[in-house]
Protein backbone atom coordinates (compact mmCIF):
# COMPACT_ATOMS: atom_id res chain seq x y z
CA UNK A 1 0.00 0.00 0.00
CA UNK A 2 1.50 3.62 -1.24
CA UNK A 3 1.01 5.82 1.48
CA UNK A 4 0.16 9.52 0.72
CA UNK A 5 1.73 12.26 2.60
CA UNK A 6 -1.31 12.92 5.44
CA UNK A 7 -1.41 9.74 6.25
CA UNK A 8 2.95 9.63 6.49
CA UNK A 9 2.87 12.36 9.07
CA UNK A 10 -0.14 10.57 10.89
CA UNK A 11 1.84 7.60 11.31
CA UNK A 12 4.94 9.52 11.64
CA UNK A 13 2.59 11.08 15.08
CA UNK A 14 2.45 7.44 16.11
CA UNK A 15 5.72 6.69 16.20
CA UNK A 16 6.71 9.76 18.21
CA UNK A 17 4.50 8.94 21.18
CA UNK A 18 6.86 6.01 21.99
CA UNK A 19 9.69 7.84 21.49
CA UNK A 20 8.66 10.89 23.44
CA UNK A 21 7.65 8.99 26.75
CA UNK A 22 11.16 7.82 26.47
CA UNK A 23 12.69 10.79 26.11
CA UNK A 24 10.25 12.13 28.74
CA UNK A 25 10.95 9.20 31.08
CA UNK A 26 14.20 7.98 31.13
CA UNK A 27 16.47 10.44 31.21
CA UNK A 28 17.82 11.31 35.25
CA UNK A 29 18.06 15.10 33.80
CA UNK A 30 14.91 16.71 34.35
CA UNK A 31 15.89 19.56 32.28
CA UNK A 32 17.07 17.44 29.79
CA UNK A 33 14.06 15.24 29.61
CA UNK A 34 11.00 18.32 29.86
CA UNK A 35 13.36 20.37 26.89
CA UNK A 36 13.64 17.40 24.39
CA UNK A 37 10.05 15.84 25.09
CA UNK A 38 8.58 19.14 24.64
CA UNK A 39 10.77 19.39 21.20
CA UNK A 40 9.04 15.91 20.16
CA UNK A 41 5.48 16.41 21.65
CA UNK A 42 5.72 19.75 19.79
CA UNK A 43 6.50 18.21 16.01
CA UNK A 44 3.93 15.51 16.53
CA UNK A 45 1.38 18.17 17.51
CA UNK A 46 1.85 19.84 14.56
CA UNK A 47 1.74 17.03 12.36
CA UNK A 48 -1.54 16.50 13.78
CA UNK A 49 -2.75 20.12 12.19
CA UNK A 50 -0.81 19.41 8.93
CA UNK A 51 -1.92 16.12 8.08
CA UNK A 52 -5.89 17.46 8.22
CA UNK A 53 -5.25 20.64 5.89
CA UNK A 54 -3.17 18.86 3.20
CA UNK A 55 -6.01 15.51 3.01
CA UNK A 56 -8.23 18.12 2.58
CA UNK A 57 -6.53 20.96 0.37
CA UNK A 58 -5.53 18.32 -1.83
CA UNK A 59 -8.55 15.84 -1.99
CA UNK A 60 -6.15 12.97 -0.26
CA UNK A 61 -8.69 11.87 2.65
CA UNK A 62 -8.79 7.79 2.61
CA UNK A 63 -10.61 5.62 4.95
CA UNK A 64 -6.73 4.70 6.36
CA UNK A 65 -6.68 8.06 7.87
CA UNK A 66 -10.19 8.53 8.60
CA UNK A 67 -9.43 5.51 10.89
CA UNK A 68 -5.97 6.30 11.76
CA UNK A 69 -5.72 10.10 12.40
CA UNK A 70 -8.00 10.45 15.62
CA UNK A 71 -6.27 7.10 17.04
CA UNK A 72 -2.67 8.37 16.41
CA UNK A 73 -4.43 11.72 18.09
CA UNK A 74 -5.65 10.05 21.45
CA UNK A 75 -2.55 8.63 21.36
CA UNK A 76 0.26 11.26 21.29
CA UNK A 77 -2.71 12.81 24.31
CA UNK A 78 -2.75 9.47 26.33
CA UNK A 79 0.69 9.01 26.46
CA UNK A 80 1.82 12.78 27.35
CA UNK A 81 -0.79 12.16 29.73
CA UNK A 82 0.66 8.98 31.46
CA UNK A 83 4.42 10.48 30.78
CA UNK A 84 3.38 13.87 32.81
CA UNK A 85 1.56 11.31 36.14
CA UNK A 86 4.85 9.37 35.77
CA UNK A 87 7.79 12.10 35.74
CA UNK A 88 5.70 15.15 37.66
CA UNK A 89 5.45 13.53 41.43
CA UNK A 90 4.56 16.70 42.86
CA UNK A 91 1.83 17.58 39.99
CA UNK A 92 0.31 14.83 40.27
CA UNK A 93 -2.61 14.53 42.41
CA UNK A 94 -3.98 17.51 40.89
CA UNK A 95 -3.20 15.92 37.33
CA UNK A 96 -4.80 12.82 38.28
CA UNK A 97 -7.88 14.19 38.24
CA UNK A 98 -7.60 16.42 34.72
CA UNK A 99 -5.93 13.25 32.88
CA UNK A 100 -8.88 11.47 33.91
CA UNK A 101 -11.56 13.54 32.87
CA UNK A 102 -9.65 14.03 29.29
CA UNK A 103 -9.49 9.79 29.25
CA UNK A 104 -13.16 9.70 30.23
CA UNK A 105 -14.06 11.97 27.53
CA UNK A 106 -12.29 10.89 24.35
CA UNK A 107 -13.40 7.68 25.31
CA UNK A 108 -17.26 8.88 25.57
CA UNK A 109 -17.26 11.31 22.49
CA UNK A 110 -15.08 8.42 20.70
CA UNK A 111 -18.29 6.11 21.81
CA UNK A 112 -21.10 8.60 20.76
CA UNK A 113 -19.77 8.78 17.15
CA UNK A 114 -19.99 5.24 16.52
CA UNK A 115 -23.51 5.37 18.16
CA UNK A 116 -24.09 7.97 16.10
CA UNK A 117 -22.84 6.98 12.77
CA UNK A 118 -24.39 2.89 13.06
CA UNK A 119 -27.47 4.60 13.80
CA UNK A 120 -27.76 7.74 11.05
CA UNK A 121 -24.67 7.12 8.81
CA UNK A 122 -23.90 10.63 10.09
CA UNK A 123 -20.25 11.52 10.63
CA UNK A 124 -19.99 13.81 13.50
CA UNK A 125 -17.30 16.34 12.08
CA UNK A 126 -15.58 18.27 14.53
CA UNK A 127 -16.80 21.53 16.27
CA UNK A 128 -14.67 24.66 16.84
CA UNK A 129 -15.19 23.83 20.50
CA UNK A 130 -13.23 20.61 20.03
CA UNK A 131 -10.80 22.51 18.23
CA UNK A 132 -10.50 24.71 21.44
CA UNK A 133 -9.95 21.70 23.47
CA UNK A 134 -7.25 20.04 21.91
CA UNK A 135 -5.62 23.24 22.08
CA UNK A 136 -5.61 24.02 25.14
CA UNK A 137 -4.42 20.57 25.50
CA UNK A 138 -1.64 20.81 23.73
CA UNK A 139 -0.58 24.32 25.84
CA UNK A 140 -1.01 22.43 28.61
CA UNK A 141 1.07 19.17 28.22
CA UNK A 142 4.10 22.06 26.72
CA UNK A 143 3.75 24.24 29.86
CA UNK A 144 4.09 21.54 32.28
CA UNK A 145 6.59 20.17 30.49
CA UNK A 146 8.90 23.64 30.60
CA UNK A 147 7.94 25.01 33.62
CA UNK A 148 10.38 23.56 35.44
CA UNK A 149 13.15 25.02 33.28
CA UNK A 150 11.30 28.10 33.11
CA UNK A 151 11.15 28.20 37.14
CA UNK A 152 14.82 26.96 37.40
CA UNK A 153 15.95 29.97 35.02
CA UNK A 154 13.53 32.22 36.80
CA UNK A 155 14.86 31.22 40.60
CA UNK A 156 18.37 33.24 39.17
CA UNK A 157 16.72 36.62 39.66
CA UNK A 158 13.48 36.45 41.70
CA UNK A 159 12.82 34.26 45.16
CA UNK A 160 9.05 33.84 44.87
CA UNK A 161 8.64 32.19 41.78
CA UNK A 162 8.47 28.34 43.64
CA UNK A 163 5.12 26.93 42.74
CA UNK A 164 4.58 25.86 39.21
CA UNK A 165 1.43 28.43 38.88
CA UNK A 166 1.42 27.81 34.98
CA UNK A 167 1.14 24.41 35.18
CA UNK A 168 -1.76 24.12 37.50
CA UNK A 169 -3.74 26.98 35.43
CA UNK A 170 -3.12 25.22 32.04
CA UNK A 171 -4.25 21.90 33.31
CA UNK A 172 -7.02 23.47 35.06
CA UNK A 173 -8.00 25.13 31.43
CA UNK A 174 -7.47 21.56 29.79
CA UNK A 175 -9.95 19.93 32.12
CA UNK A 176 -12.23 23.06 31.70
CA UNK A 177 -12.68 23.06 28.46
CA UNK A 178 -12.36 19.10 27.68
CA UNK A 179 -15.57 18.80 29.98
CA UNK A 180 -17.34 21.53 28.51
CA UNK A 181 -16.74 20.00 25.14
CA UNK A 182 -17.43 16.99 26.17
CA UNK A 183 -21.02 18.02 27.41
CA UNK A 184 -21.81 19.85 24.35
CA UNK A 185 -21.04 16.86 22.00
CA UNK A 186 -23.07 14.84 24.50
CA UNK A 187 -25.99 17.58 24.24
CA UNK A 188 -25.87 18.26 20.61
CA UNK A 189 -26.59 13.93 20.00
CA UNK A 190 -28.42 12.79 23.11
CA UNK A 191 -31.09 11.37 21.10
CA UNK A 192 -28.91 8.79 20.02
CA UNK A 193 -28.41 7.44 23.10
CA UNK A 194 -31.46 8.68 25.31
CA UNK A 195 -32.57 5.77 27.63
CA UNK A 196 -36.19 6.62 27.36
CA UNK A 197 -36.32 6.36 23.67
Amino acid sequence: MKLNLPNKLTLLRCVLVPVFLAVLIIPKNMYVACLCSAAIFGIASITDALDGNIARKYNLITNFGKFMDPLADKLLVFGALLGILYRFDGLRPVFIWCAFIVIFRELAVTSMRLVVSGASGKVIAAKMIGKIKTVTQIVAVVVILLEPVIMDIAAKFIDFYTVPVLSYVSMIAMAVMTLVSGVDYIKSYWEFIDPTK
